[in-house]
């Protein structure tokens, strides 16, 4: 399926138990397995190509993988040179992780991806890798993709972070865990949270004390995970949003992670006027539970503090400010210009396209709530910006070009949209 054109939608009434497994943590599980004793055991893990990628590369690193179709059980006796060259796909996370984590690995390792990855800058996280002893090389001067990796003994360190990154963070601290020293960490924001959260639970010293991350090299392996991935809040916020515009509905998301740096967007939604209950079931590696949302009339707010806990779902928020009361603002978010796509300028191009007067800044856009219109979007390979409209579709219906992408990080997507409305 290349192009879809999806039709508008009545009122609905639905509970959602399949949302896409989280990537971020899926990603996680299969690389931090490799720094663990014995088997680690993961359940509900994404099976995407992106995340599919990353446990490839996890395997051609020597890992035992057993994969049953359900269960994923990992055992590692340290990381070995590959002959393969370790394709990432369209994913950043996993690039830019792989940096930090092969970085103090013995041998040669070479990180590639697909043609959109190819293009996003990797500086960010291959300087202050460098800084710190990392002998790391690729096209620009370490900038693009493909990156050239020689394991080597890294210097403890004291960075300071300009930017609320979370892959950059986890770079870091996975490059600390075999540094010749004690290190730490500082961000002008918390950013995600997931790689302290897990690599703590399984017996790293990292204590986090506000913006400040202190990372003690790992003196033995750590203990194998066991863990049931929880659904994605990001893949989650497409479908609030759906019930957020469409009058008379309402949805139960279930089994969602609800960390508190990964549902700001729930949180600025529900500022918007949206009805929005949380309720916990468990939490262990992270807080999981479910989320109820429901239809009210939107207003317009200003997005501009904790913006790397929401930067990945602020497309699918701009729908929502596209059909609010009022002019909604965007600001501090630079970091949407490096994703899959240059998000502030495909956003803005596609509201505009829908009827909506949007203004564009470097560091964000304003949107003045309308009535949205039919159009045909250009998703420029960008999974997000793909489903952000399609949502929009169920207002006024859309037509998107280019939605192969989406099965990078939620392969059920059309699943779930089929039980609200028709497409072609």
């Amino acid at each position: 399926m290349k192009n879809v054109k999806v039709s508008p939608c009545s009122s609905f009434h639905i509970t959602i138990a399949d949302i896409a497994s989280d990537k971020s943590i899926s990603h996680r599980s299969a690389m931090f397995a490799m720094l663990a004793s014995g088997e680690s055991v993961v359940t509900n893990f994404l099976r995407a190509e992106d995340t599919m990628n990353t446990l490839n590369i996890v395997k051609n690193l020597g890992a035992k993988v057993e994969d049953d179709g359900e269960t994923i059980r990992i055992s590692s006796e340290g990381i070995q040179e590959s002959f393969e060259v370790l394709d990432c796909g369209n994913s950043g996370t996993g690039m830019r992780l792989f940096c930090g984590l092969l970085s103090s690995a013995n041998g040669h390792f070479v990180l590639t991806g697909d043609e959109y990855l190819r293009r996003r800058p990797m500086k960010r996280v291959t300087a202050p890798l460098q800084d710190i002893g990392a002998k790391l090389d690729g096209r620009a001067h370490g900038d693009l993709a493909p990156l050239s990796i020689r394991g080597a003994s890294l210097r403890a360190f004291d960075y300071e972070s300009k930017i609320a990154s979370a892959q950059v963070k986890s770079a870091m601290i996975l490059a600390a865990l075999r540094a010749d020293g004690v290190c730490t960490y500082r961000e002008p924001e918390l950013s995600r949270d997931h790689t302290e959260r897990m690599l703590h639970g399984m017996g790293a010293d990292i204590k986090v004390e506000g913006l400040k991350t202190t990372i003690t090299p790992l003196k033995e392996l750590l203990s194998p995970l066991h863990i049931r991935v929880p659904a994605d809040p990001s893949s989650a916020f497409f479908f609030a949003v759906a019930a957020a515009i469409t009058p008379a509905s309402d949805v139960v998301l279930q089994g969602v992670t609800l960390n508190p740096t990964r549902i700001e967007a729930f949180k600025a939604l529900e500022r918007m006027g949206a009805d929005i209950v949380y309720e916990l079931k468990e939490d262990k590696y992270e807080p999981v539970g479910d989320i109820h949302v429901k239809y009210a009339p939107l207003h317009a707010i200003t997005v501009e503090e904790n913006i790397s806990w929401l930067i990945d779902e602020l497309p699918a928020l701009s729908i929502a400010f596209a059909c609010a009361s009022g002019t909604s603002v965007v600001k501090n978010a630079e970091e949407l210009r490096v994703k899959e796509s240059d998000r502030i300028s495909t956003v803005v191009n596609g509201l505009r396209a829908c009827g909506i007067e949007v203004d564009e800044v470097n560091d964000g856009y304003s949107v003045i709530g309308s009535e949205l219109q039919p159009a045909v979007i250009e998703s420029h390979g960008d999974h997000r910006i793909a489903m952000s409209f399609l949502i929009a579709g169920l207002r006024c219906g859309m037509e998107v070009n280019d939605v192969e992408c989406i099965n990078t990080s939620f392969p059920n997507f059309f699943e779930i949209l089929s039980q609200l409305t028709k497409f072609e």
